[in-house]
């Protein structure tokens, strides 16, 4: 199993890093408005911050496991941790150059006084010092590790103060990015001057110490971020992972980030101080987590996106449950309004009707409206249950909060096994038995977030399709079974796609299917789209098919281990990354068929972790006119020449000559020239 994971490894990360570069890339165009490349940069670094959470502990554990008598069977790619600190070396000197040699300047030219790596100025000095003493001294705490074990919490900045005194040796100060603003902004005139709280607390260490350091360098700590679950654990997941979250904050140290210039002594003692030996120690910039570029003060919106108006649907009936009723609804948020899902809850709440309510939820907005009317819902009377699932890395804290509150409101709540997360996105509403309606569907291949929905392309199906609210009934009734996590019957899906059943083996049905209509001189085509591939029998069976003349389109935002154009293997495959204003989400797959073509959509990408160790739903779309939607909308992101880059064999980004398509502006027109008509006349 650690062989093959590590295989799967050696070449992920290298492609994941290559996404994120290509995020990178963005910050730089000078056509993107101002603010909006400072926030790139802020999806950078947040980016690189989880990989140094979720990847590098791995790369580490497993070169201590080969250094320890294992390299005999070759777990890791020679080089392959040394490579990628190399790439993000290079990238995070092009995110200076980026920052300091454009960014900085650019918004100077429009009245914005970033300070950065410079004296505070001295017509805002008497501000910032107030600012200290009203605001920051209350969160600050100052650190002697020489006297006092100390171990700095996940990604917590410090400032460490090194007096060149054997008495007084080294203090810290925290940076309270995690309490306050990391940003304090003030206007003189017409000038707009942002400072970071860094250098404000830098700048009035005198009140701190009572003597002057001779050497102040920020750092920060990134520790591993696996919550160590103990398959045999019975007891209550939701207290135990509580405990957990606490612990995660001070586990393994993966990188030791400090700014550049420090003495190599006064690190050295540093790193001893703080048992940092086994950390990978970085030389960075002077200000970390830049992730917090996210909440920069100014709001320009000449420097921002414009707006684009969103869709809204047109009701031909007096509700949405009896539109649904009449016909299929496809939403594309956040093309479209984000209320129609919104409106599905509540008319739920509502409708007297309405006897039960199922949902899977694994990101929950922080204060989700979905969740206050479920709970509406059951003080209603209503019979809900909720699917949550706690290890939803970095959102469990979130989750755990409305899992107790839905259960304090009577909803029952359903926690997945340890070892199997639940990442289908769900939902059905169950009517009386003699009711019109007997049931809806909601299937969507986002979070149920309307957070989130603002910024991540999805589609999500409203259906009273019989064929699907049933099999639905048949995967919830299974959920809540005691057999769930603990065996997988033969469940009879038929129409949907369901991991750990029927999902992998449909997948590779309808790719032989093409394999053998190519072998036969019929057309043969596949186009998906996923945020990540990287599943080894999917892989390999794409390869087949493009050597047997089967035309392969991938749209691949994130990992993609297949590598195109090689003859004699996949010189019919060409693979596409977009990364534009809105984060590319949605997960689609289409089989030519002989013209009639399979559709589906739904939350599974094709890696191990959403085929073999999650439950996942696909969905397939029936409705032609939406069908050609979903085509149209892949046409358009195919014929990206602004946003897309195409990989090369190597994973890399190549850049497409200069043209005139922007996918995501073209589907905004085309949703509010067509498709808002087409999909509810």
């Amino acid at each position: 199993m650690l062989k093959k994971r590590e295989k799967l490894l050696n070449s992920r990360d290298i492609s994941w890093l290559s996404f994120n570069g290509r995020v990178l890339e963005e910050a730089a165009k000078d056509e993107v408005p101002l603010l909006e490349r400072l926030k790139f940069l802020a999806i950078y670094s947040s980016n690189l911050d989880e990989f140094y959470r979720v990847r590098i502990p791995v790369l580490m554990a497993l070169k201590e496991l080969k250094k320890r008598a294992i390299a005999s069977q070759k777990l890791i790619k020679k080089g392959i941790l040394k490579k990628t600190k190399k790439i993000i070396e290079t990238q995070q000197a092009y995110f200076g150059s980026i920052l300091k040699q454009h960014i900085i300047p650019d918004l100077k030219n429009k009245n914005i006084h970033l300070v950065y790596n410079e004296d505070i100025p001295d017509c805002i000095k008497k501000k910032t010092d107030r600012f200290f003493f009203d605001t920051i001294a209350a969160f600050l705490e100052i650190i002697h590790p020489e006297q006092k074990a100390f171990s700095p919490k996940n990604n917590q900045l410090y400032l460490a103060a090194d007096f060149g005194d054997a008495n007084k040796g080294l203090a810290l100060v925290s940076i309270p990015s995690d309490e306050i603003p990391r940003f304090f902004h003030t206007q003189i005139e017409n000038t707009h001057y942002v400072v970071l709280i860094d250098d404000i607390i830098r700048a009035n260490l005198k009140y701190i110490f009572t003597q002057i350091p001779q050497c102040v360098f920020s750092f920060k700590v990134t520790r591993d971020a696996e919550l160590d679950l103990q398959d045999e654990f019975n007891g209550d997941l939701a207290n135990e992972i509580e405990k957990l979250l606490v612990l995660r904050d001070y586990g393994m140290a993966t990188r030791f980030l400090y700014a550049p210039g420090v003495p190599q002594p006064t690190l050295n003692h540093l790193i001893r101080c703080l048992q940092l030996e086994h950390a990978n120690h970085i030389e960075g910039g002077v200000y970390h987590n830049l992730k917090d570029f996210f909440a920069f003060p100014i709001r320009d919106q000449q420097l921002q996106y414009a707006k684009l108006p969103v869709a809204e649907i047109t009701y031909q009936h007096a509700s949405l449950f009896e539109e649904i009723k009449h016909r299929d609804l496809l939403l594309h948020t956040p093309y479209h309004s984000y209320d129609p899902i919104l409106r599905f809850f509540n008319e739920a709440v509502l409708n007297p009707e309405v006897e039960e309510i199922f949902i899977t939820l694994y990101r929950v907005a922080t204060n989700s409206q979905i969740v206050h009317a479920l709970i509406s819902a059951a003080k209603n009377g209503k019979r809900v249950t909720v699917f949550v699932e706690l290890k939803a890395r970095f959102d469990e804290a979130n989750n755990i909060k409305w899992a107790k509150r839905m259960e304090n409101a009577g909803i029952r709540i359903i926690y997945s096994d340890q070892k199997l997360k639940v990442h289908a996105k769900i939902s059905l509403v169950k009517l009386r038995a003699n009711a019109p309606l007997n049931a809806i569907a909601l299937l969507s291949t986002g979070n149920f977030n309307e957070n989130t929905a603002k910024t991540y392309t999805d589609h999500s199906l409203f259906t009273s399709s019989s064929f699907i609210t049933g099999e639905l009934d048949l995967l919830f009734t299974y959920l809540s079974s005691t057999s769930f996590g603990k065996e997988y019957p033969a469940l009879p899906f038929q129409h949907l796609l369901v991991a750990k059943f029927n999902l992998l083996p449909t997948f590779l049905h309808h790719i032989n299917n093409e394999i053998n209509r190519a072998l036969n001189g019929e057309e043969a085509a596949i186009i998906i789209k996923l945020n990540n591939l990287e599943e080894e029998k999917l892989i390999h069976k794409l390869y087949e098919a493009s050597q047997a003349g089967v035309k392969i389109h991938l749209i691949v935002r994130s990992i993609c281990r297949i590598r195109p154009g090689i003859p004699g293997l996949s010189e019919n495959i060409r693979i596409v990354r977009i990364v534009d204003r809105y984060l590319e989400h949605g997960r689609i797959f289409v089989f030519h068929n002989g013209g009639n073509e399979r559709v589906f959509l739904g939350s599974s990408d094709w890696m191990d972790r959403n085929i073999y160790r999650r439950i996942e739903v696909c969905f397939p779309i029936y409705n032609e006119e939406l069908k050609q939607q979903i085509k149209q909308m892949l046409t358009l992101q195919l014929q990206d020449d602004i946003a897309a880059v195409q990989l090369d064999k190597n994973a890399q980004n190549v850049e497409l000559a200069e043209g005139t398509t922007r996918s995501q502006e073209e589907i905004h027109k085309l949703i509010h020239a067509s498709f808002r008509d087409l999909m509810y006349q």
